[in-house]
Parts: structure tokens; C-alpha cells; sequence
């Protein structure tokens, strides 16, 4: 059963007689709630895009700190569910760091509220977390209230390509030893381009250009933009991660395989397991306590499995 309910009330009913959903189409659950910029918190419906929500904030000079590839296609219930981020995750972290409170259904159609809409909130278990990163198997998100920041006065990326990844591991230890506050560093190679190294720098206008200055001693030089982790990201990839400390190890795994990591975090998105064998599994399995979850939120199997 494929759903496209117009309401939220629509689709606690369609929820309560459907025995399967194989499709959930939100997009008309679009709007923005509200926006209270002297709280700095904002409250959207699942179907709206996350451009579209940033869009609207930064009338109020605000935005939501996360920057998932394409987010003109991205709607705020799927950046949640699947707990999405980008390079400046460094900096400002995944949207569960800046959520504050949730309305979803369950399978059964019952509506929950968890959290609240101020960000000094400590009211009941935390459900809101159990759901971010759920992609949609443990209920079906409607409503988030979300804390926000200022727009950063200034907001500069700097490139280096390094020859190998030894040279690369240098730099980067040299980064991570030094006083820079990056929001961004990434180490990436894609579309036949030489090794490089991306760092962000995010806040203040007078602060950003000190780092800047720092960043180019270190070589630094060249000014970028964040199209590298859109454009890699947007076709089929592999996720995993390493301990930030083995990440060089790891990548020197792929030999010539193209990839972007998160240098800070020991993420790698990788073409590795499609291009050695296109029948590999890219997810795991899930644990016994996974299963327990589930099987307690959605006994009837409605929702798609883990």
C-alpha cells in the first residue's frame, strides 16, 4: 500500500487499516509550523524540503547547521530518519544535536509527541533519538522542532592536493595539532582529480580570516567549495567507517578507488564495494537489540525492516 495522505489525520487512519506500506509519499505535510528567532528554534512538517526550511529561516538571519547533498530534494523527515549530514558535520555536528522535539505515528496509527519546542527540555524518555537514524522502520515522522543558529558572518574552504596519502596524513596531523577550529576537513579524490584536502572555516568574519591565514602557512591555498561531497555523493556509494587514527590505513585499502572521508571522524564514502563486487551488502545486519526495538514498535511488520 502506497501512501500520500493530505493530513495528518489522513494518515493516522490510512496507517490503522493498512497491513503494509510499500511506499509513503509526505510531500503535502510541507509547511513550516513556526519560527520563533529570538528562541532560535523552528518547528516543520515532515513533506517540507530542507531547502525550502532554510530558505525561510534565513529571513531571520538563522539556519539549521547540517548540509546533506541536494537538499532541494531532501524533505525534513528524511534528513531525520536517516540522520543525514555533510562536511560541515565537523563543525556543527548531525541534525540529532539539534533536534529538541518530534511528533511521529506509529504503525497503529497513534500519534506521539516527545520533547517540546524550548531547548531546555528534560520532559520523559527520549524518544526522539530512538527514531533519528531510523529510516522510517520504527514509525513514521510528521513534525520536528529543531534549534538553530546564526548565519556565520563569513564562511571560507581551502583546498590543498597532496601527492600521496603519507604526505596527506601529514598535514593533517599538522591541522589537528594546531589552534584551527575547522568546520570542516575532509581528504577526498574523485572524478581523476589529484588527492586533496578540504578545510572549512565558519563564524565571525574577523575569526574566519585569522584561521584562513593560519590554514594557508600550513599550504592551504586554493579556495573551494563543498561541490565535491554533492557531487560524489549523489550517485551509488559505499558507506563505513574507522577509527579517525586508522582512517590513512584504510583508505590506502582502496588503492585507486575514488572517495570522500570525513578526516576529523573516520567516515569514507567509497565507489570500493560496487566497482570489487556489485552484489555486495552495504548494510548491516541488524543486531539482536535491533530487532527487539522493532519488533516492539512494529509488531505487525507494516513499516519496511531494518
Amino acid at each position: 500500500m502506497i501512501l500520500q495522505p493530505q493530513s495528518i489525520e489522513q494518515l493516522q487512519e490510512e496507517l490503522t487499516r493498512a497491513t503494509s506500506i510499500d511506499g509513503l509519499n509526505l510531500s503535502a505535510l510541507d509547511q513550516l509550523i513556526d519560527h520563533v528567532p529570538e528562541d532560535m528554534t523552528a518547528t516543520a512538517q515532515a513533506g517540507m524540503s530542507l531547502a525550502a526550511f532554510q530558505e525561510q529561516l534565513a529571513v531571520g538571519g538563522q539556519w539549521l547547521p547540517v548540509d546533506p547533498p541536494h537538499p532541494e530534494n531532501l524533505s525534513m523527515g528524511s534528513l531525520l530518519a536517516g540522520n543525514a549530514s555533510g562536511p560541515r558535520r565537523l563543525g556543527f555536528g548531525t541534525v540529532r544535536d539539534w533536534l529538541i522535539g518530534m511528533t511521529f505515528i506509529l504503525p497503529d496509527g497513534r500519534l506521539i509527541r516527545n520533547g517540546g519546542k524550548v531547548v531546555k527540555n528534560v520532559a520523559g524518555f527520549d524518544l526522539c533519538r530512538l527514531m533519528i537514524g531510523s529510516h522510517g522502520t520504527l514509525g513514521i515522522i510528521v513534525e520536528a522542532t529543531l534549534k538553530l543558529l546564526p548565519l556565520p558572518e563569513s564562511e571560507i574552504l581551502l583546498q590543498k592536493e597532496c601527492n600521496s596519502l603519507d604526505e596527506a596524513a601529514e598535514l593533517l596531523e599538522q591541522i589537528l595539532a594546531s589552534d584551527l577550529q575547522p568546520c570542516v576537513l575532509d581528504l577526498y579524490r574523485i572524478n581523476g582529480q589529484s588527492l586533496s584536502i578540504a578545510a572549512g572555516f565558519s563564524g565571525a568574519t574577523a575569526d574566519v580570516e585569522a584561521q584562513t591565514s593560519a590554514a594557508r602557512d600550513m599550504g592551504l591555498e586554493t579556495e573551494t567549495t563543498l561541490s565535491y561531497d554533492g557531487t560524489f555523493r549523489s550517485e551509488t556509494h559505499h558507506t563505513e567507517s574507522t577509527a579517525p587514527s586508522e582512517l590513512i590505513t584504510a583508505l590506502k585499502t582502496l588503492g585507486d578507488t575514488e572517495f570522500v572521508a570525513r578526516a576529523a571522524s573516520g567516515v569514507i564514502y567509497s565507489r570500493a564495494l560496487q566497482e570489487k563486487n556489485p552484489q555486495a551488502r552495504t548494510s548491516e545486519t541488524p543486531s539482536p537489540l535491533q530487532t527487539r526495538i522493532k519488533n516492539l514498535f512494529d509488531p505487525e511488520g507494516k513499516l519496511p525492516s531494518l
